[in-house]
């Protein structure tokens, strides 16, 4: 009895992980939102929501789990775009460092602004567990979150590491973990 169920058990997380790596989530147009959110750590991020700033996609960017040390004239000069861009529009979330502290930094900050939706943009593979972690975080808020994946072309280990970690924030979250 046990056997067979360690053989369901492992039969069900092996078609999740089928699942979960056949559809990573993707890019969406250039549906207007109130805000866009970046979370750092990943190629075309931020230059995804800075191009959808400047043509007037949404208010406001918001990047998540910025260096305590980076300033808004370093990104300015390091992405080719105008200071005046990130003066007016741009705010530097400092205080997380991963994923779920992300989620309680941004919707933070989606709250104070009164915001009613906002793009997420993430890379593909890491999308399932923002998005999942922001929801929660908003909890009892009526926001729509709307995923904005940046297409990458991921190796089985960080598609391995990311779905464990996406399964086990979804077991751990209910016991508020």
């Amino acid at each position: 009895m046990i056997r067979r169920l360690i053989a369901l058990l492992v039969l069900v997380w092996g078609l999740g992980f089928a699942v979960f790596a056949l559809t990573l989530p993707r890019p969406i147009g250039d549906q207007q939102t109130d805000a866009i959110v970046v979370l750092t750590g990943g190629a075309g991020r931020l230059d995804r929501g800075l191009d959808l700033l400047a043509r007037h996609r949404a208010e406001r960017l918001f990047v998540s789990g910025t260096d305590r040390t980076v300033r808004k004239k370093e990104l300015a000069v390091r992405t080719g775009r105008p200071l005046a861009l990130f003066d007016c529009c741009v705010d530097l979330g400092k205080e997380s460092v991963d994923t779920r502290s992300n989620a309680t930094e941004t919707s933070k900050w989606l709250e104070a602004h009164h915001y009613r939706s906002a793009r997420l943009i993430t890379t593909d593979w890491h999308m399932p567990r923002a998005h999942s972690d922001l929801n929660r975080a908003l909890k009892g808020h009526d926001i729509l979150i709307v995923p904005d994946a940046i297409r990458s072309h991921p190796g089985f280990m960080t598609l391995f590491t990311e779905y464990n970690k996406y399964v086990l924030r979804l077991v751990a979250a209910p016991f508020g973990y």
